[in-house]
């Protein structure tokens, strides 16, 4: 077997349909399986995965892990890769596993890949600005990245330059089983993806970014929910990277200022949307990097807490929690 197409599922909805629709409509050569573990669905997600021929496991939901869930998954394919790919990251193109396993044929040293990721339809502006920024540093075609002698001092030393190098998505990535079997993802609440890359950086292997293996992925989620995604986000970022993005108030009002101008300079060019349409947006803008940044700042206070105290502000903030709950 080629690959081994690992998804976590739990109420994957509509697009988690169109998902697999993608995933069995590939003009391939190489071989696949596909393998959902459902960690609690109450919607159809299971019955459709079955309708489409990918194999179901179910676990509890107090079960699910990122990292662990990840690896039970790989643990039950027999792929020399393993594509991982979350229930709403739908491949862009029919060629889209061909790109994936080409890329990491490359060179016998890629342990893993990551694909860009595109904004869906109905993408709010400052998500939108975010994904072309942010892919578009890796270029436009594939590019392999390692961490050479010579720039292993920059990587150590320069946070913005490690979190570049280091990115990985399992949003849409791919792993080399041989390495995987060495360095299994960590069992952690966030970022098991970019602690993986990291290990594997460093350990001397390569990773490779794939332009052609895009997945549409994006989210509009209401704003009131922000407070706890960044939370989650940031603290695991902090636990990666040693990033704190908001240590005190003067940081915090120049990130939110500074964001927000940026963020309106794009909508204000950006020919999609009517002058009132723009105006909601600056003010959309304006609030979610508020409270983005005060999660930040949270995250931040929360390694500096006792564990008791942690334990109280993951009941109070964290959306992972909430969800690995039930």
């Amino acid at each position: 077997m080629d690959a081994s197409i690992v998804i976590p599922v739990k109420n994957g909805g509509k697009r988690f349909e169109d998902v697999l629709k993608m995933i069995f409509a590939q003009t391939t050569n190489y071989t696949y399986e596909v393998i959902c573990v459902d960690s609690g669905s109450s919607d159809d997600s299971v019955a459709v995965a079955k309708k489409y021929g990918a194999d179901v496991y179910e676990i509890p939901p107090e079960e699910f892990g990122h990292g662990k869930t990840r690896n039970y998954g790989a643990s039950l394919g027999t792929g020399e890769f393993i594509i991982f790919l979350t229930q709403d990251a739908t491949p862009a193109s029919v060629h889209w596993l061909d790109a994936m396993i080409d890329a990491m044929k490359l060179d016998e040293q890629i342990a893993g890949g990551f694909g860009k990721h595109l904004p869906y339809g109905d993408c709010n502006p400052p998500d939108r600005q975010m994904l072309e920024n942010h892919f578009g540093r890796y270029g436009n075609e594939n590019f392999i990245h390692e961490l050479t002698e010579d720039k292993k001092q920059q990587y150590f030393e320069d946070e913005g330059y490690r979190q570049y190098l280091s990115f990985f998505s399992d949003n849409c990535s791919c792993l080399r089983r041989s390495v995987w079997e060495k360095i299994p993802y960590d069992d952690t609440d966030f970022s098991e993806d970019q602690i993986w890359a990291r290990k594997i950086l460093e350990a001397g292997y390569k990773k490779v970014y794939v332009p052609e293996g895009a997945v549409y992925h994006s989210h509009n989620y209401p704003i009131s929910t922000y407070g706890q995604r960044y939370y989650d986000e940031f603290k695991a970022l902090y636990r990666v990277q040693q990033a704190s993005f908001c240590p005190d108030l003067k940081t915090y009002i120049r990130r939110v200022l500074g964001d927000t101008r940026y963020q309106c300079s794009y909508i204000k060019h950006c020919g999609d949307y009517k002058a009132m349409e723009k105006i909601k947006w600056y003010f959309y803008c304006l609030r979610r990097n508020m409270i983005r940044y005060e999660a930040a700042h949270r995250a931040v206070q929360y390694f500096s807490l006792s564990e008791e105290k942690q334990k109280k502000m993951d009941e109070k903030y964290s959306q992972q929690l909430k969800q690995i709950k039930g």
